[in-house]
């Protein structure tokens, strides 16, 4: 249901200039999410929700974590240049890279903000990828692929 919500959510403020967590509510209940202004909020910080100034110069909510193609094929090619391997041990993806962009290959998942990763600690050339469980870490890996061709 949270995830039907937050995609209404998304579809409703590029189609509207909505500026306040009642507005967002009345259209929310409107497409039939019973929802109340403590939801709407927790929603608002889960999606990363920010107001931003429109052509009339009014504010309204926009999410700021969506990112241009070009910053997922600058990621992409980060990971393509630089990834060596990839294994899975229950909840942890080993990722192997070349020497000296463990730290780069990091960065570039953390700024995918892929929900099954939970964190990523970086060395020289090995990457541990936390996820909550061993098909979440697999989901990783396949993802990581997918990104990759």
């Amino acid at each position: 249901m949270k995830v039907a919500r937050h995609e209404k959510i998304k579809e409703l403020i590029r189609r509207y200039e909505i500026d306040t967590q009642e507005e967002l509510a009345v259209k929310l209940n409107e497409a039939g999410f019973k929802v109340t202004q403590a939801t709407v909020s927790r929603d608002i910080r889960a999606l990363n929700m920010t107001k931003v100034t429109g052509r009339d110069g009014r504010s309204h909510y926009a999410i700021l974590q969506e990112q241009p193609k070009a910053l997922g094929d600058k990621y992409a090619r980060v990971l393509r240049e630089a990834l060596v391997s990839m294994d899975v041990g229950q909840n942890i993806t080993v990722i192997r890279t070349v020497p000296g962009m463990a730290m780069g290959v990091g960065a570039a998942l953390d700024a995918l903000r892929w929900p099954e990763i939970l964190g990523c600690i970086a060395g020289d050339d090995t990457i541990m990828c936390v996820t909550k469980n061993e098909q979440q870490a697999l989901e990783v890996v396949k993802k990581l692929r997918e990104f990759l061709m």
